[in-house]
């Protein structure tokens, strides 16, 4: 398909900078199957669900992987290196990770890093389009606490653009299920859930399950190519064990609905069902691309952020609900003065459902 179809233009002042507070004080457009669209809140969330239905959560941790630091100089050069960034995207082995660098040009394999205060590393390989191998001189559970104290929440380049990241991004850029450390971005519709709501959520008979998707930063970036088919995805790990497979079954079995919290929830479960809707366990990369014309298998509710003009992740949605329809809702979000992208208000997408 051609990219230019998921293209829309957004007034720069509605990017939201900072979450609602609370969280589950955020707009919601709920988007149904025949057009019509209704402005809520999130808080509202349980008037859309009932007994039965299966709220799938991401419980990936977002990691503080963007680290600053120089490239040590090189033999026969004096004076210090240049300043070096370096986002983490994937662990590779207990002490490499693939990773972004910027400038990327500065840098060559066999190159030493200095980030942060005590940080060493080599750069083991260089990739295309500023990818690096980064080789650390510790591994396992020292390199993850140097991590955490050296790093800095990756805040979305939209938001990092316009404010420093601060104190209150360390708890503003993980959502309540956060457990499993791994992602380099939020699984942002995540961000939305309070004890409040999903107490109501509970007493409404709605069940909570949880999958794993290590969010990449790749997911959150527009498409440059011109055709959808020239693509390519970066890959993803994702994990959806047996005990929660049995019991989405289950629940699909006795005419509960799958709600998807976040595209990346949605990922997971397509990426884990059989052409039959059959929920398997799951665990490995998972790089599925969703355009329109996709026949999804599980979710038939999604609640999820505004995305980006030309992303993968505004083709998704067009593919669950239809690229006209989600063009019309997010003019009417726009209209509306919603606050769009990581931090900002959500849709609810009620697939098959008038």
């Amino acid at each position: 398909m051609d990219v230019a179809l998921f293209d829309f233009e957004l007034p720069d002042e509605l990017i939201a900078l900072r979450p609602a507070s609370p969280r589950d004080s955020a707009r919601m457009l709920v988007v149904r199957a025949d057009g019509v669209l209704e402005h809520r809140r999130v808080r509202d969330l349980p008037d859309y669900l009932g007994a039965g239905d299966a709220l799938v959560v991401n419980d990936t941790k977002v990691i503080p992987a963007r680290l600053h630091g120089r490239r040590a100089a090189r033999e026969g050069q004096e004076g210090e290196g240049p300043k070096i960034e370096i986002l983490l995207l994937k662990r590779l082995a207990p002490n490499l990770f693939s990773a972004f660098a910027r400038p990327a040009r500065k840098l060559v394999a066999g190159d030493h890093l200095h980030l942060g205060r005590s940080l060493q590393a080599e750069v083991a390989a260089r990739g295309e389009a500023g990818e690096v191998e980064v080789r650390f001189d510790i591994e396992d559970a020292a390199l993850d606490a140097a991590i955490a104290r050296e790093g800095e929440m990756p805040l979305p380049p939209y938001i990092a653009g316009k404010r420093p990241t601060d104190a209150r991004d360390v708890e503003d850029y993980q959502t309540h299920f956060a457990e499993r450390s791994g992602s380099v971005a939020a699984p942002t519709a995540g961000l939305h859930f309070t004890e409040g709501l999903l107490a109501r959520l509970a007493t409404r008979g709605v069940t909570q399950e949880r999958v794993t998707l290590h969010v990449g930063a790749g997911t959150f970036l527009p498409v440059t190519a011109e055709d959808t088919a020239v693509h390519r995805m970066h890959a993803e790990w994702a994990e959806l064990d047996p005990a929660t497979a049995e019991r989405l079954n289950v629940a699909s079995a006795h005419g509960g609905r799958i709600v998807a919290v976040g595209t990346t929830s949605l990922r997971t479960l397509e990426s884990a069902a059989r052409p039959d809707g059959v929920i398997q366990p799951f665990a490995g990369d998972t790089d599925i691309f969703i355009t329109p014309g996709y026949d999804f298998r599980t979710a038939r509710v999604l609640l999820t952020n505004f995305h980006l003009p030309r992303s993968t992740l505004f083709m998704l949605v067009s593919a669950f609900m239809g690229l006209e329809t989600m063009k019309r809702a997010y003019a009417e979000a726009i209209r509306e003065r919603y606050r769009f992208y990581s931090y900002g208000d959500a849709c609810l997408l009620l697939r098959g459902q008038a």
